[in-house]
């Protein structure tokens, strides 16, 4: 199975993944025949800041769950505001 086939089935998901010499948090939004579509997550503001196109053939590792990742989420759902769901009378 290739790489582009297996990153697939995680498109929407947030990982962590080293492409080239670069590094960083985000979710794979799209996955096409030899490349794929990542939104950059910044930790520090809390928000996806960047989409880039990388070429499959320069990805060097893919962490799809771990403590790091489940933080990360942790804190960006956090974040999010509150839905009132109280109804004025």
């Amino acid at each position: 199975m290739r790489l582009a086939d297996k990153l697939k089935l995680f498109e929407k998901q947030m990982v962590f993944m080293k492409w080239g010499s670069s590094e960083g948090y985000g979710r794979i939004n799209y996955v096409g025949f030899d490349f794929l579509e990542f939104e950059i997550f910044d930790t520090d503001v809390l928000e996806y800041t960047d989409k880039i196109i990388i070429n499959v053939q320069l990805i060097l590792e893919v962490v799809i769950k771990g403590s790091d990742i489940s933080r990360i989420l942790a804190e960006y759902s956090a974040s999010l505001p509150e839905h009132n769901k109280e109804t004025e009378i």
